[in-house]
């Protein structure tokens, strides 16, 4: 029966070091602050450990053997690899990481939101990789989140997920967009004018249920007449400018696409909760340097992104007077 052979802990690991680089039990003893007997202790045991003499004696002194000159190796190895592990982690510089970030988003957020986080990243981090992963019905980002193929979540949820870190972003007014050259554009929008037209909807991008807009209006007891379902919302402007459609939206996407396209906004005809954003991540990476850092960058193109909202709903709040 083989016999068990006693485990290899730190402090041992540190003297077999010593000894083998000071190739001495008394200079080891000195260097580690132990007496000579009980460093021969040690030494006899590191021997019943390893099953080798580790050092014998040579015409000059002590020399280690072939076995023990490899021991040295991989205790130095070892004991650097300890010692990273209780360190610790270091500053995180983005100029000169080459990290992969990994973030799910809708692809609502493409018109200006996902590009403003791009450029800082660019200019911050430009060695970093990042990735956008469309968040749909189908994508499981809460799993994502969890093994680590995601470092980010942003989506917009009614009751966001309560086993995952959270930060609110930004909210934004739901309003109508609706092609310019569509007689309804030139109308005052009315509940039952705006039930009764025909409606382009998205498919829901976090679950199968009611979207945003639609369980709203099924809580007062209504529901609008969707005509056209379509799975991207880069699709949307194009389908608003050739049909009689109209979609109902945050203002953020309705004013991008209004400022370079015959776009009408106008005002949803009854009061809809904002939509309101959140970051998502999981507990693994709460402390991890480079996605604080990432979460920082996304939380200040958030706050920008929320005064420039403000200002813009302000604007339409204050009467604006002629000049004289």
């Amino acid at each position: 029966m083989q016999r068990t052979r006693e485990p290899m802990d730190t402090h041992l690991l540190r003297i077999l070091q010593i000894l083998l680089t000071e190739q001495s039990v008394s200079r080891a003893a000195i260097k580690l602050g132990l007496s000579q007997p009980a460093l021969s202790n040690s030494l006899r045991r590191l021997r019943d450990i390893t099953g080798d003499p580790i050092l014998v004696r040579g015409k000059t002194g002590m020399v280690p053997t072939a076995r023990g000159l490899e021991l040295l190796a991989h205790a130095n190895e070892a004991l650097s690899a300890i010692e990273r592990i209780t360190q610790p982690p270091g500053a995180f510089d983005p100029a000169r990481t080459t990290r992969e970030f990994h973030l799910g988003a809708p692809d609502y957020l493409d018109a200006m939101f996902l590009p403003n986080i791009a450029e800082i990243l660019r200019r911050e981090a430009p060695h970093a990789k990042f990735i956008v992963h469309p968040i749909n019905a189908e994508y499981d980002y809460a799993g994502g989140l969890e093994d680590g193929g995601l470092d980010v979540v942003i989506g917009n949820w009614l009751e966001p997920p309560p086993q995952m870190h959270m930060a609110r972003l930004f909210d934004d007014e739901v309003v109508c967009m609706i092609g310019s050259q569509n007689p309804a554009a030139h109308r005052e929008l009315t509940l039952k004018h705006y039930l009764d037209l025909p409606h382009l909807a998205p498919f829901p991008h976090v679950t199968a249920r009611q979207s945003f807009i639609d369980g709203h209006l099924a809580s007062q007891g209504l529901k609008r007449n969707i005509q056209m379902t379509i799975p991207y919302f880069g699709q949307v402007a194009g389908m608003l400018l050739r049909t009689d459609l109209i979609f109902t939206t945050g203002r953020q996407f309705a004013q991008h696409y209004a400022r370079y396209l015959p776009i009408t906004i106008l005002p949803a005809p009854l009061p809809f909760p904002p939509m309101r954003f959140y970051l998502l991540w999981h507990r693994r990476c709460h402390g991890a340097p480079e996605v604080v850092w990432l979460r920082q960058c996304i939380a200040k193109v958030a706050a920008m992104l929320q005064a420039s909202l403000d200002s813009d709903r302000q604007n339409l709040l204050t009467p604006h007077q002629d000049k004289p």
